[in-house]
């Protein structure tokens, strides 16, 4: 007893001890070890670190070091990442130039489509670079239409990514160009019954083909399925079963780089240009009137036409909609960025993933990464990894400024929208990223408790089936530190 007293006593002494803080953080940590114990999922793990920002201290910790899969939280350290390099502001592109000479009304030489890794383009982006490249001093092109994708290596998926989650829209497949992230909407609206469907799609291209089969208001039909041969990377969309109300549903396409590719060509012919060589040996469709190779710029080489898309929005879809070519583009061009190497390569993002991991305070060697999305099942880091990323980010308060505003808000918006709602500490003030596949769940982000500490925090559930049970746990820390 007298040691403990003489203890107490000591403590008091100390500069800035304050015994209720003291009695605040054990209360915390009690509670949150009662969440571990009574409501963590059957069967299942958890990985939990918190960081008092304002304080700058920890405040609780539970298996913090473990390894866990951070699904789409890992678009928290590709994000981080990213906004630490000076370049990160730089605006995606896609260009389009000549290289040649024109005479008359004719480009004696090559046009190119320069892709940037735009993750946003457009329907609508793609016909505003035709429309101006058709008001040229030229109408007729004595070469080639060449796509550019020099920036990236050839790997359209990364390292392991699962290959039955194709034809899903979120499994791109990954191109420095894109259009529609490579992906189209299918439309269906019921016709008279027993009659098929009618179909829209969205792009419009011959670039994939339709294969109607659906009936209308037929029960017998059975239901309703809109997919695609993927294993044989077929582009024909099959559209079979009972149609009753109108539905649509997203697809993505074989080989992004020809579906942009092969639309392009086909708008700018039907925009009045002519393209009188075929397209040669190189890699492409010369059916289609185009190919692939890298422009080298020199003196014969004029720029046409150019989309810019900003940092700020790409990261923003990313976040908000945990959108996985988004971050994709991000890592490949943080990897461009930092080695200067072409075609970029995952690893070279990795690198400099693995030097913001020495300089947070952890051993790179310690943790294993594959891609920048989070698809990928050989990723592996720890929730104190990702808080020592996020106490990086709040303390350079550009990052934090951009990567703050790029958060879901807890039942406000993106992939938060519908959690958290009816809580009065945690809604409108917890903004996080959130990952889960099969087995998967996860949480990472900050927050604001009610004594006006800001507060850094990461909940990895492993091994649980059920996404609904460890969204309620994980909701249930995040009311807890709201409150404290």
């Amino acid at each position: 007893m007298k040691i403990a007293v003489l203890i107490g006593l000591l403590l008091f002494c100390l500069p800035g001890f304050s015994w209720a803080a003291a009695s605040g953080d054990s209360l915390l940590a009690a509670h949150l070890d009662s969440l571990v114990e009574h409501r963590l999922p059957k069967g299942s793990d958890v990985g939990l670190s918190v960081y008092d920002l304002t304080a700058n201290r920890m405040l609780y910790e539970y298996q913090a070091d473990h390894l866990s899969r951070p699904a789409s939280t890992m678009k928290l350290v590709t994000a981080i990442t990213a906004l630490s390099q000076p370049e990160f502001d730089e605006p995606f592109r896609t260009e389009v130039w000549a290289r040649g000479r024109v005479v008359a009304d004719t480009l004696y030489g090559d046009l190119y489509v320069v892709g940037g890794f735009d993750p946003e383009f457009t329907d609508e982006n793609l016909d505003s670079l035709v429309a101006a490249v058709a008001r040229a001093p030229f109408s007729v092109v004595k070469g080639r239409i060449l796509g550019d994708v020099s920036m990236k290596d050839s790997l359209y998926w990364g390292s392991g990514w699962l290959w039955d989650d194709n034809p899903a829209s979120f499994q791109p497949y990954l191109s420095p160009l894109m259009l529609d992230k490579g992906v189209v909407t299918v439309t269906v609206s019921p016709a008279a019954q027993g009659e098929p469907a009618t179909v829209t799609v969205s792009p419009v291209s011959s670039y994939y083909r339709i294969v109607n089969r659906s009936r209308s208001r037929m029960p017998s039909a059975g239901p309703l399925r809109i997919t695609r041969p993927w294993m044989q990377n077929s582009n024909d969309l099959l559209i079979t079963g009972n149609v009753t109300r109108k539905e649509a549903r997203t697809l993505n396409l074989y080989a992004s780089q020809d579906f942009f590719m092969h639309t392009f060509a086909e708008r700018l012919r039907a925009a009045g240009m002519s393209c009188l060589s075929p397209a040669d040996s190189l890699t492409g469709d010369s059916a289609s009137g185009y190919a692939f190779g890298q422009l080298v710029r020199d003196s014969l080489c004029t720029l046409l036409a150019s989309h810019a898309t900003p940092a700020q929005k790409v990261l923003d879809e990313m976040m908000k909609e945990s959108d996985n070519l988004n971050a994709e583009a991000v890592f490949y061009r943080l990897g461009a960025h930092y080695t200067s190497h072409r075609p970029v390569r995952a690893r070279d993002a990795q690198k400099a993933v693995r030097e913001l991991i020495k300089r947070v305070g952890h051993n790179p060697l310690d943790f294993r990464l594959s891609d920048g999305c989070g698809l990928s099942h050989y990723d592996y880091i720890s929730p104190a990894l990702l808080v020592s990323f996020l106490r990086y980010a709040y303390s350079n308060t550009d990052i934090f400024r951009k990567l703050y505003k790029a958060l879901p808000v807890a039942g406000v918006d993106g992939t938060l929208k519908h959690r958290m709602g009816r809580s009065k500490s945690a809604c409108r003030n917890v903004h996080a990223k959130t990952g889960s596949y099969t087995g998967i769940n996860c949480l990472s982000g900050y927050l604001q408790a009610r004594n006006g500490h800001w507060i850094a925090f990461a909940i990895m559930n492993q091994n649980v089936l059920s996404g609904r049970k460890a969204r309620a746990f994980q909701d249930a820390v995040c009311e807890e530190l709201a409150d404290w």
